[in-house]
């Protein structure tokens, strides 16, 4: 199980006096890479002249660009909110960047009143995440917030 408050703490201390949104999502996406078990896809997608490119992240290739309302990273940005997908192969208009993942977690990111990006991570298990994985990760989001 991840301790949150302990991720929640490392990314205060990684983030604290960076000036670039670059820099503090490459590190994020690291923290989060290497806290966390079970993962295959880890990072950030950016809202970039009205769709999600993709950030820093790690884990395998991934799609380049996602449509707002296509996917679980277009679908919480169309929404607005996070969304916890026990089965993925299970969920409307799905992009399968890697056919390994069978769960995922997405949250939204803001920055001046608007959706900045969403932080997504992916799992090849089903229902690897969970509602205390969603409210750990919205904490983590709300320190990225803070600092981007």
């Amino acid at each position: 199980m991840t301790d949150y408050n302990q991720l929640c703490e490392e990314l205060k201390s990684l983030s604290e006096g960076v000036k670039w949104d670059i820099t503090v999502l490459a590190n994020a996406s690291a923290l989060i890479w290497t806290s966390m078990e079970n993962l295959n896809w880890a990072g950030f997608y950016i809202m970039k002249e009205g769709r999600l490119v993709l950030g820093p992240f790690q884990g395998k290739v991934a799609c380049t660009q996602i449509e707002v309302g296509r996917g679980v990273c277009g679908t919480a940005v169309k929404e607005d909110r996070s969304l916890v997908v026990p089965d993925v192969h299970k969920f409307p208009t799905h992009i399968a960047c890697d056919s390994a993942s069978n769960s995922e977690i997405v949250i939204p990111i803001h920055k001046d009143g608007e959706v900045y990006g969403v932080l997504d991570i992916d799992s090849p298990l089903f229902s690897r995440f969970d509602s205390s994985d969603r409210q750990g990760l919205e904490a983590f989001v709300n320190i990225l917030e803070e600092r981007i």
